[in-house]
C-alpha cells in the first residue's frame, strides 16, 4: 500500500511519516517546490537519512506568485500557506496511480489545515484517502515522540535550512521588494530532522 507523503524535512512530517511505515505503508516522500531555489534539498538529505524514498514535484511559479499576492494584501501568510498547501495535495492526488496522500498536519494546526468538508472535497474529487497520522495528536506529544526518535535542529525561520513553502515565498517577496519580517511572525521557530536517535523504535 503506497502513500505519498507531503514531506519538508520537519519533526512534524517526519514523525508522520515513521508512523505511516509503521503502519506498515510504503510511504513515499514528496517536497514541493516552485523552482526558484534548490532548498527541496535540505528535505531530500532528511529523507535519505532517514531511509525514505523521496522525490521533488514543481508546482507552477503562478500558484506562488498568487500566494505572495495574498500576503502582501492580507499582511500575513495564512491564507497563502493554506493555499499552497491545498494546491500541493491536489497536484499529488491528481496523478495517475495515486490512491493515498497524507502530510503532518496535526490537531493544533490552524495552517495549513483541511476541514472536514475540505477533507471529503479532495478524497471525492481525486477518488483518494487523505490519511493525517498526528491528526489526534497535540504539540507537547509530537514533540515528546519526535525527540525520542530524531537529532532536531530547532532555529529561527529565517535562519533555518528547510525546505517548506515558507522558504520559496519569503524569497519571492524580497525579489518584489518586500521584507517577509513585515508579513511573517518576527520570531517563529521551526525544525528541521537531522537523522535518526534512534532505530529500534
Amino acid at each position: 500500500m503506497e502513500v505519498y507523503h507531503l514531506y519538508s524535512g520537519g519533526k512534524d512530517s517526519s514523525l508522520a511519516a515513521w508512523i505511516l511505515q509503521k503502519l506498515g505503508y510504503e510511504v513515499k516522500l514528496v517536497t514541493i517546490s516552485f523552482g526558484l531555489l534548490d532548498n527541496w534539498k535540505y528535505a531530500k538529505e532528511t529523507a535519505d537519512r532517514l531511509g525514505f524514498n523521496h522525490e521533488v514535484v514543481v508546482l507552477g511559479r503562478e500558484i506562488l506568485e498568487e500566494a505572495a499576492e495574498m500576503c502582501i494584501r492580507d499582511g500575513h501568510p495564512s491564507n497563502a500557506i493554506q493555499f499552497i498547501h491545498e494546491k500541493a495535495l491536489e497536484e499529488i492526488a491528481s496523478r495517475k496511480d495515486v490512491e493515498r496522500i497524507s502530510d503532518g498536519t496535526r490537531r493544533d494546526d490552524r495552517v495549513p489545515f483541511l476541514d472536514l468538508r475540505r477533507t471529503r472535497s479532495l478524497e471525492d474529487r481525486f477518488n483518494v484517502q487523505y490519511i493525517r497520522p498526528l491528526l489526534g495528536l497535540g504539540y507537547k506529544t509530537i514533540r515528546e515522540l519526535a525527540e525520542k526518535l530524531f537529532i532536531i535542529e530547532i532555529r529561527e525561520s529565517e535562519k533555518l535550512e528547510k525546505s517548506d513553502y515558507e522558504v520559496e515565498l519569503r524569497h519571492l517577496l524580497r525579489l518584489r521588494g518586500i521584507d517577509p519580517l513585515t508579513i511573517f511572525p518576527k520570531r517563529h521557530y521551526q525544525s528541521r530532522v537531522l537523522g535518526w536517535k534512534k532505530q529500534d523504535l
